[in-house]
């Protein structure tokens, strides 16, 4: 399902939502079902000069409250698909809790995200530029039916690309809180790297990689900034094979992904300096496919970090 939002700001649960749709589409992209509405937050609309939403128009417009029923709905069972999820995701989460609702999303994707993982020839991913690559027209930019539209039918062109290529997309879980009050809180989408640091790794370290050899799992795994991979789509292979991320370089590092053979900075030149092995993303993605099985340390097929839950093998 694809949402589009407008706010008053850029601050979830200070600025409020004024404008949504939300589309449901079925596998061949085309509009099940929907929700589309302006909506009165009882604020001051904004930034006028952008979205075009004044205070006159929002007058005798249903609250989110109002609508909340239909679009919870309509998440039900499907993922949340939104151009930058993680500002539309937090605006949807923040007008639920200030009327104490709970919004059904278990997963969500981001189509920035997707875009970066595709290899385009773009000078931005702005929805604008999207359109234009994938020749869909856009009639009114900053209108929240009309952008849920557009990015409707460049998610079909999109998703057919990371078929052919064998990119994997980038869904990411979501979860909810109960409190002993019976309040409902939405835990906030962090990226993945932060969470991917702090996770324990099942399988104890084998030390580092061996050119020529397999991954083992437990290995632990560095990114450089030098890569042409996105290191969201990087970080997920790494915990789906087994192995630890690291979000820094040490005498314990397994080996440093990074794409430039003498680097002068960064994680690739502490790696040469440790003696760690450095290897291309192109080279750890052909390995990671064949990663052999490591010594466990406990038994347990998931992790729990801050609430969110990432299977690990």
């Amino acid at each position: 399902m694809v949402v589009d939002l407008e706010t008053t700001g850029f601050s979830p649960g200070q600025a409020r939502v004024i404008s949504l749709a939300a589309l449901a589409l079925d596998d061949a992209g085309r509009v099940e079902e929907s929700v589309v509405s302006l909506l009165n937050p009882g604020v001051d609309p904004g930034p006028t000069h952008v979205h075009g939403i004044t205070s006159s128009m929002l007058e005798d417009q249903p609250t989110f409250g109002d609508i909340v029923g239909d679009v919870a709905q309509l998440l039900k069972g499907r993922t949340l698909v939104a151009h930058n999820v993680a500002f539309d995701y937090s605006f949807l989460a923040a007008e639920a809790e200030l009327i104490g609702a709970e919004l059904p999303t278990e997963t969500v994707m981001c189509t920035v995200e997707l875009t970066r993982r595709l290899g385009l020839e773009l000078e931005n991913f702005r929805l604008q530029t999207l359109a234009r690559h994938w020749g869909v027209q856009q009639l009114r930019p900053h209108d929240a039916f009309d952008d849920a539209s557009v990015l409707a039918q460049v998610l079909q062109p999109a998703l057919h690309r990371a078929r052919e290529r064998g990119i994997w997309l980038p869904v990411r879980p979501v979860t909810r809180r109960t409190w002993p009050n019976g309040r409902v809180t939405h835990d906030e989408l962090r990226p993945l790297k932060m969470l991917a640091a702090r996770m324990p790794c099942p399988y104890q370290n084998p030390g580092r990689y061996v050119r020529g050899r397999p991954l083992v799992q437990g290995m632990r795994v560095a990114l450089s900034s030098e890569v042409r991979r996105t290191h969201e789509e990087l970080v997920e292979r790494i915990l789906a094979a087994g192995l630890a991320y690291c979000d820094t370089v040490d005498p314990e590092t397994s080996l440093v992904i990074c794409n430039e053979d003498t680097p002068e900075q960064g994680k690739g030149f502490v790696a040469r300096e440790l003696g760690v092995p450095v290897v291309s993303d192109t080279e750890f993605m052909d390995c990671v496919t064949g990663v052999v099985g490591g010594t466990g340390i406990d038994q347990f097929t998931d992790a729990t970090v801050d609430g969110e839950q990432f299977a690990l093998f």
